[in-house]
Formats: structure tokens, sequence, C-alpha cells
């Protein structure tokens, strides 16, 4: 399955958001996001679902590919279009319980890792760089880390954690496929214009991505 188009992900936290995720999300997708992800691993199995159910009318409103971090069983039950998987998840029994058509991720943080990933359609790469979601968290693969699983893997690399504007065109030239953010999104006093942002860097400098 390709990826979303724009290949920007939007990770939710509602411990940052500074509204209800369904505002950040509606925002998010007027803005031109089309692809974000349920992660709110401390709530209840059955909670993660209501969640997730609650906050799929939105990305149907606009199109959009709604996924869950954490369980393909929960996936399913919440009617998502798929799932991310943490490190070292079964890829295929996600397939296998999600379906051929199914968009399946899974987190890497080093390069055997990146080198596990057949089958899946992507794989988050990070901490990319320093990030206030998680400080301290660590270490940072940085541009020569991404370069590096991008090059070892022909599974796409969404690389995440401290990508801004600034650095979003690096991560790209270092062969990532597109990127995710997390608390830059959620933390945004205005969300849509921080996607907005976001987006434009997909295509800096020169528009050719």
């Amino acid at each position: 399955m390709r990826l979303p188009s724009p290949p920007l992900l939007i990770v939710t936290d509602r411990s940052q958001a500074r509204a209800p995720l369904a505002d950040v999300l509606r925002a998010a997708f007027a803005a031109g996001a089309r692809w974000a992800s349920v992660r709110e691993k401390d709530l209840w199995d059955a909670e993660q679902v209501a969640l997730a159910q609650s906050l799929l009318p939105v990305g149907r409103e606009f199109g959009a590919t709604l996924t869950l971090h954490g369980s393909p069983v929960l996936a399913k039950q919440a009617g998502l279009d798929g799932v991310h998987l943490s490190a070292g998840g079964d890829i295929a029994a996600a397939r296998r319980i999600m379906g051929k058509d199914a968009l399946i991720g899974i987190s890497i943080h080093t390069l055997a890792e990146a080198l596990a990933t057949e089958g899946a359609d992507y794989a988050i790469a990070g901490p990319a760089f320093p990030t206030q979601s998680k400080p301290g968290y660590g270490p940072f693969l940085e541009t020569q880390g991404i370069a590096a699983m991008a090059k070892a893997t022909k599974t796409p690399i969404v690389p995440i954690g401290g990508i801004e504007t600034e650095n979003a065109p690096d991560v790209l030239d270092a062969g990532a496929l597109g990127f995710a953010v997390m608390g830059g999104v959620m933390r945004a006093a205005d969300p849509g214009l921080e996607v907005k942002r976001l987006l434009a860097a997909l295509t800096s400098p020169s528009g050719t991505r």
C-alpha cells in the first residue's frame, strides 16, 4: 500500500493537545493533512477503541487515513484504516488481522530494526532530533542515521522527533519519504497553521519533492 498523500503523519497526544483531539485533527485535515494516528496508549483497550471511533468521522469528512498506534485487534475493532506497531511488532500477524489493504507501520530506532521491516508499508524512525515530547529520550538519529536506514531498507522511512519546518528538508534529503509530528501540532495554538508550514516544508526548497 502506498503512503497517504501528502506523507505527513499527525500523531495524537491528548495530554499535550491544547484543544479536544477532534478539533485538532479537523484543523489539521482542513489545512491539508490526510494522515493521522491515534496514540493514546495509557487508555484501556475499550477506551482506545471508543476514542478512535469518535475521531473516525473527522477523518472520513476529509478523506483522511486514520490508524492506531498499538494493537491491530483494537484497530480492526475501531474500523480504522491501519495500525502502527511498536518496535519488534509482528508485521505478518498485523497483516493477517487487518487485511491486505490496511496500512501497516512499525517503529524503528536502530539500523538492525530497519532491516527487519519487511511487509510493513512504512517505518517511523526516531527520535530524529531532540524533542519536547520526550525530553531526554535518545540517542538521536540525526540526518546521518536516517540516511543509513533509508539506504538499508526498501521500506519507506518516516522520521519523528523534533522535526520542524527548518530541519524537515534535511530529513527528506536524507532519504525519508515523509515525516511524522506529534507535539509540534498538538501544542500549537493554531494546529492548522502549523500543518500548513509543515506541508510547505515537504516541497521546500525547490518544490520538486
